[in-house]
């Protein structure tokens, strides 16, 4: 297969007719859809990962309320899923998201994407990496010094935040916010509140392309119907490689550097990797790996 027929010099015609599996719930997946129809190409969905509500329910809230209280200094953001979760436990007290944190307490997210999605619920944020979105990026400019630091985070999430920022002095309280699960969640559990519109991520409307099964998509793969898959986040990366490898001639795509890393170390094949995790990043990731191509052929 190698490359799709209708890669072509300019970049309004890069995309045109390439076939893009999105690992995204249609539900997440509306902005990317549209971005990637409108760039010409075919989206298609495979939904991996869903996110249910911590099982852990006492400890969240004994946390909030402690944050709320004015216990911790700061406040660590480490994925917008969070703010989902956090948003979704503010609206269970009849409180906006806002609410939970008081004035004296100052909020560190991982990047600029994060950052609009706080700053839409009207959370300023106080520190976030410029370049490197990530945890690694985060703790390379975090202040140092005694503080007492409150970080709600998925299950699965990786040590190097929390020690990382302890590292600099810090006294850091993990506590699990939600559950990444295999697709879908149980309804029950589910995490259902819609953010603040930011940076067009975020949807609960449903994106209209077809969703295929794992068993669909590997025929797809195998036939050489596939051009690219997108990854949004490092367990989507581990689900890819288990339910689909190998991709073969099908470019993998990383939303970003943690997402890429988990690739490689999967023996992924990163073809590219969006300098901003949005769905213009991931357009223009895209657009760059088949211009390239194009120009080679």
């Amino acid at each position: 297969m190698g490359r799709h027929s209708a890669v072509k010099s300019g970049e309004a015609w890069v995309l045109e007719g390439a076939r893009v599996l999105v690992t995204r719930s249609p539900d997440r997946a509306a902005p990317l859809v549209s971005a990637l129809r409108e760039a010409g190409a075919e989206p298609l969905l495979l939904p991996l990962i869903d996110f249910e509500r911590a099982r852990d329910q006492h400890s969240l809230e004994v946390a909030l309320d402690a944050l709320r209280a004015g216990a911790y200094s700061w406040l660590v953001v480490s994925s917008i899923t969070t703010v989902r979760a956090l948003k979704e436990k503010a609206a269970e007290r009849r409180l906006e998201l806002k609410d939970l944190i008081p004035d004296s307490v100052r909020v560190a997210t991982i990047g600029p994407s994060s950052r609009r999605v706080l700053e839409a619920e009207g959370i300023p944020v106080d520190l976030a990496p410029d370049d490197a979105q990530s945890a690694a990026g985060l703790v390379s400019v975090w202040p140092g010094g005694p503080a007492n630091v409150l970080l709600p985070q998925a299950d699965i999430a990786d040590t190097m935040l929390a020690s990382g920022i302890e590292a600099k002095g810090a006294a850091v309280q993990v506590v699990t916010a939600y559950h990444t699960v295999d697709y879908p969640a149980a309804p029950e559990r589910r995490l259902t509140a819609a953010l603040a519109a930011a940076n067009g991520w975020h949807t609960w409307a449903g994106s209209g392309a077809p969703e295929l099964t794992p068993e669909a998509a590997k025929a797809e793969l195998s036939s050489g119907r596939l051009h690219a898959v997108v990854a949004a986040s490092p367990s989507a990366a581990r689900r890819i490689h288990a339910s689909l490898g190998p991709l073969r001639d099908c470019r993998f795509i990383a939303i970003g550097r943690s997402t890429a890393a988990e690739a490689a170390a999967l023996g992924i094949p990163v073809a590219a990797t969006a300098k901003e995790p949005t769905p213009a990043g991931i357009v223009a990731a895209l657009r760059t790996v088949f211009a390239t191509e194009g120009n080679e052929s």
